[in-house]
């Protein structure tokens, strides 16, 4: 989203992998799908989103509060749209 408002492409897909009790992702990758603005290529779009976001889980949820109570029903049982558990 950041990276299409900036300018940098007009299409975006960032992938990222994790792996357990590592805290910075294994991998980031951005797909731009030969949008990227002329003089970039996919790779150097990615190296700025390595560069310029902090990818470790925790901070990812607190950026984009991810915490946030507004979330809890539309995360119920982790599928958005099912009904919150009632006992």
């Amino acid at each position: 989203k950041s990276a299409v408002a900036a300018g940098l492409c007009k299409r975006a897909c960032v992938q990222l992998s994790y792996a357990i009790g590592v805290a910075k992702p294994l991998s980031l990758f951005v797909e731009t799908y030969g949008t990227e603005k002329e003089g970039l290529t996919a790779a150097a779009i990615t190296d700025i989103v390595k560069l310029a976001f902090d990818a470790r889980p925790g901070a990812l949820a607190k950026d984009l509060q991810l915490r946030e109570p507004k979330y809890n029903k539309t995360a119920a049982y982790c599928h958005f749209g099912r009904e919150p558990f009632v006992e």
